[in-house]
């Protein structure tokens, strides 16, 4: 299946030069959305990790199949202010603005081996801050599944040159 062309573009969103990747188009097909699911599925069962984690908010979407399907604990990385308990708390930037994650203090334990599963990515902001997140937890992690990369923006390289194992399902242009 071709899963780029279930994949919507809006440009200028959030603001003037970005081209947004938007998945809403994906996951309402339930095809698309199962064969997508399938496949991210596939790539975890050849990850060893204790936790599946996501970050706010698309990647809940794909994340939390992953969980049910192997029967292991899922973890959300949030939008500062979002979790009720205790947190740490990790500030990044983003393409169009800075911004926090955080994740519960109880969540992940010393050892624990995190796979970290978003719809995309681009700069690799968002994905370093939930390493850090994740290492200042005592895990440590497992691996990256990202449905989209945006091949020429330096996310998925910068990832790699750290030592991370990322896998993506498709590869758009950035802008």
């Amino acid at each position: 299946m071709d899963l780029k062309k279930y994949i919507r573009s809006i440009p200028n969103y959030p603001k003037k030069g970005i081209l947004f990747r938007d998945i809403t188009t994906l996951i309402k097909n339930p095809e698309a959305f199962r064969f997508t699911n399938d496949k991210i599925i596939e790539i975890a069962k050849k990850i060893h990790f204790d936790k599946v984690a996501a970050i706010e908010s698309r990647g809940f979407v794909f994340a939390s199949t992953v969980s049910y399907a192997l029967n292991k604990p899922f973890i959300l990385l949030r939008k500062k202010n979002k979790l009720p308990a205790e947190t740490y708390s990790v500030d990044f930037t983003l393409e169009y603005g800075d911004a926090t994650i955080e994740v519960h203090k109880d969540s992940i334990n010393s050892g624990e081996k995190v796979l970290v599963i978003d719809d995309l990515i681009a700069t690799g902001g968002t994905a370093e801050a939930a390493a850090k997140l994740i290492k200042i937890s005592g895990g440590s992690v497992a691996g990256f599944i990202f449905v989209i990369n945006l091949f020429d923006l330096p996310g998925n390289k910068l990832l790699k040159e750290k030592g991370f194992k990322t896998e993506c399902l498709i590869e758009f242009p950035g802008h």
